[in-house]
């Protein structure tokens, strides 16, 4: 695979970032580097864009700290709004009769969902009640509670496109999910895998199909006059693929799931070792 130092220059006026397993850390900090990095490359008027599988509360505050000027892309896509006005700029909700069909069939088969609503405000997480041993999941709404609703009837509470649909569960039983849903959906909805080996945590994004962070990366990118040659990607996980085909380079991270390291992409140090950076300073400050 390529590693940074074979890889010609390119003249990039975008940088799209991932944010777990590639901007920040495993302990959700931004190395000195890194950061150092990243405002060099602003001076030089090149504009960043964190494109994430998070809701958009979640990432906003990072967004904010970096006081970035591009809108956010969360929700793999689905969603990219304005930080500061909390203006939609694109929107691809999930078609309410699929949400209900897809409900139904995780139901069936007993696994763990979440409804993530309210695109027009800061955003909830809807649930119909969580598995007690899904402990990564309780761990995870414990940490979000003021954003979470609990309803009786996940269906009866879906009468309207929601953002999303998310399945969280242990890697194996979540991975079988994810290939019985794919056969029934069919190319109805896009679904994208997080992987989390460590943890033993699988994370499905169920989401409408016209939704994926390529396309809400072009979307940004067209906003902005810049074409897809000039941009420079870099994630680390199945949710990102979309959106490292679409640029002008795409680069995988060092801890990087190990099909996405077998498919051609540049590749650079993990997010524990300044991979951000690294390919910051190789494509564009030593140039």
């Amino acid at each position: 695979m390529p590693m940074l130092d074979s890889i010609c220059f390119m003249p990039f006026k975008l940088i799209a970032l991932d944010i777990d397993g590639t901007l920040l850390t495993t302990r959700g900090e931004i190395t000195p580097r890194t950061s150092q990095a990243l405002n060099q490359a602003r001076q030089l008027g090149i504009q960043i864009v964190l494109v994430t599988g998070r809701r958009f509360n979640s990432a906003r505050e990072l967004v904010l700290r970096l006081e970035l000027d591009v809108p956010l892309v969360a929700h793999n896509g689905a969603l990219t709004k304005n930080i500061e006005t909390l203006e939609v700029v694109d929107f691809h909700p999930l078609d309410d009769v699929i949400a209900r069909e897809v409900i139904h069939f995780g139901r069936r088969h007993g696994v763990d969902m979440i409804c993530n609503d309210d695109p027009h405000g800061l955003g909830t997480m809807v649930i119909e009640g969580i598995s007690p041993d899904n402990k990564a999941l309780h761990r995870y709404l414990n940490l979000y509670r003021s954003s979470v609703v609990e309803v009786p009837d996940l269906v009866e509470y879906v009468q309207t496109p929601p953002i999303q649909l998310t399945v969280s569960g242990r890697c194996d039983p979540t991975d079988e999910f994810e290939l019985k849903l794919r056969e029934v959906m069919g190319d109805s909805v896009q679904i994208f895998k997080t992987r989390y080996r460590s943890y033993d945590l699988t994370i499905l994004d169920v989401l409408s199909a016209s939704a994926s962070k390529g396309e809400s990366l072009a979307a940004v990118a067209a906003r902005h006059g810049v074409a897809r040659e000039e941009i420079m990607a870099i994630g680390d996980n199945h949710n990102d693929l979309t959106m490292l085909r679409y640029a002008g380079l795409g680069v995988v991270m060092g801890n990087a799931e190990e099909e996405l390291k077998q498919m051609g992409f540049a590749q650079t140090a993990s997010n524990e070792e300044d991979g951000v950076a690294l390919a910051i300073e190789r494509f564009i400050l030593e140039t």
